[in-house]
């Protein structure tokens, strides 16, 4: 594949950013987010998180850890049912 190679649309990585990425020692999906900005876009990583996952195991010759900590908004929910989410046996427990 081309250096120019577009690897996540929504945030413009190429391959060659992930390549070099790679180079400099992120060697794990986590760590290319960071280093590159992957799967932060308006997707969050439905699309590019798989070829990550492929360009990984082909550098590394195994299969990548679990994919990264899924970030909002990937479900939007009202306020209003994260404050329900606690019970009175929470507070004593604090």
């Amino acid at each position: 594949m081309s250096g120019k190679t577009l690897f996540c649309r929504c945030e413009d990585v190429t391959l060659s950013e992930i390549e070099h990425a790679f180079a400099e020692g992120h060697r794990d999906i986590e760590s290319l987010k960071r280093y590159t900005g992957f799967a932060t876009g308006w997707c969050q990583g439905k699309q590019c998180n798989v070829l990550c996952a492929r360009f990984l195991a082909e550098k590394t010759g195994s299969l990548p850890e679990a994919p990264v900590t899924p970030r909002p908004p990937i479900h939007p929910m009202p306020l209003g049912l994260l404050a329900t989410l606690g019970t009175d046996d929470d507070e004593g427990s604090r």
